[in-house]
């Protein structure tokens, strides 16, 4: 179901927990020259990672139904601001331009776009008079409503493979064609049905709040691919007809070390079941998980690199003596992997905060 992509680290880490033997040069290949890869705005409004044909089907299943909500938004803005007397003709202006100028560009960054495109050096100011009052910059929502229109794509980062500062490309042309449509019914139902593949069994909560769906959109999804119930210690849980009379063959024990904002973590909305009380120590207020050490299928600590380099950890459950070696061992394997690299989570989380000082 691809990888979190919100943050930079994220998208090698756990890349590297599911494949040990991943160079960052062959993810970098993956993403910027190959582009079997893509990152994209999906569930959630959140970025992921995702192969080229499910990125279409996220597209059309959950980001474009995202763009008329992000259009209304900006002109609401823009007209706040009173930026202009028409401000629809206004936007229209703008994006023709942007577009235009990418086109010609072939990539560049937001701030590359802005010195060829004067209404994307304008900023909006917005909730003056209250304690989130601020301004945002035309390129910032412009860029995104692109984005979630799938007419443009983040490119290739300036900087390090941890950098944030990336170049934007046509859709068409990074790819070389354009996304495979399909209607919007059927691409939600072949999303529901990845998911209930990857994270089943679980509830109807879990879905609508993994796809960030409604209620209805939820329920209709489910039904087109005839999830079936089955009991849960939570509850009522879904699981794909295919998977009713499955076998979960013995797993050997294993161990890894996942980044933040890692897919696996962040799979469900109800995490007791795999991470017990942990959940304070993990997240953040926002809901966003940290650095975390899983055992045998559970979650069972934190982990973090400091400035010196160490990756260290903290195990919040006895794991047994075995386990324990398993963590230090892959630790030092995930240390090594960095080098001179330094990562710091986007959103930092109690546990992780302690392990670095």
């Amino acid at each position: 179901m691809g990888i979190h992509a919100t943050d930079p680290a994220s998208v090698y880490l756990g890349a590297l927990a599911r494949m040990p033997n991943l160079a960052r040069e062959q993810m970098a290949a993956a993403l910027y020259d190959d582009r079997s890869v893509l990152k994209i705005l999906g569930m959630r409004r959140t970025m992921f990672v995702v192969p080229r044909d499910l990125a279409a089907i996220v597209q059309t299943a959950v980001t474009g139904s995202l763009a008329m909500t992000e259009r209304k938004r900006l002109i609401q803005m823009l007209e706040g601001a009173g930026v202009d007397k028409d401000v629809e003709r206004w936007v229209a202006k703008v994006e023709r331009e942007t577009v235009d100028t990418l086109a010609e560009l072939g990539e560049a960054t937001a701030a590359e776009l802005a010195r060829r495109v004067e209404g994307l050096r304008v900023q909006i100011t917005f909730g003056e008079g209250k304690k989130w009052a601020g301004k945002v910059g035309v390129s910032t929502r412009m860029l995104f409503l692109l984005a979630t229109e799938g007419r443009i794509i983040r490119g290739r980062p300036r900087g390090t493979w941890l950098s944030s500062m990336y170049a934007w490309a046509p859709m068409e042309r990074w790819l070389g064609e354009a996304l495979e449509d399909s209607p919007v019914e059927q691409a939600q139902a072949e999303l529901v049905r990845r998911y209930l593949r990857t994270y089943g069994p679980a509830t109807q909560r879990d879905v609508q709040w993994w796809t960030g769906w409604t209620v209805a959109v939820t329920e209709k999804a489910l039904a087109c691919v005839k999830a079936v119930e089955v009991e849960l210690d939570e509850g009522i849980g879904l699981v794909l007809p295919t998977d009713v009379q499955s076998r979960t063959e013995a797993v050997t024990p294993w161990v890894a070390l996942l980044p933040a904002l890692d897919t696996s973590t962040m799979g469900w909305v109800a995490r007791a079941w795999y991470m017990g009380d942990h959940v304070k120590a993990l997240f953040d207020r926002n809901g966003n998980a940290g650095p975390t050490v899983w055992v045998d299928g559970r979650v069972v600590g934190g982990w973090a690199q400091r400035k010196s380099g160490a990756v260290v950890h903290r195990l919040l459950e006895d794991v047994g003596r075995h386990a324990r070696a398993k963590v230090d061992s892959e630790g030092a394997r995930i240390e090594k992997w960095l080098g001179d690299s330094r990562i710091i989570p986007r959103f930092r989380t109690p546990l992780e905060m302690e392990l670095v000082n």
